[in-house]
C-alpha cells in the first residue's frame, strides 16, 4: 500500500511542476500558479510524517 501512495503523491507532483512550466512558458504565470506548485510538491515532502502517522493509528486501534 505505502509505494501505491508515494508514487500516485509522485506522478501528481509530476503533473503539477509540469502544468506550472507549461504557464511560465505560455506567459500565463500568476501567483496563484506560484501556491499551486508549492503545494502540489508539499504533498510528497509530507508522505513520511503520514504514513508514520498512519502507522501508529492502525497499531493503536489493534491494540484495543
Amino acid at each position: 500500500m505505502e509505494s501505491k501512495v508515494y508514487d500516485k503523491a509522485y506522478k501528481f507532483a509530476i503533473r503539477i511542476v509540469k502544468g506550472y512550466k507549461y504557464l511560465c512558458e505560455t506567459k500565463q504565470e500568476y501567483v496563484l500558479s506560484k501556491q499551486l506548485l508549492r503545494s502540489g510538491t508539499s504533498i510528497g515532502a509530507n508522505m513520511p510524517r503520514l504514513m508514520e502517522l498512519f502507522l501508529k493509528l492502525i497499531f493503536e486501534l489493534k491494540c484495543q
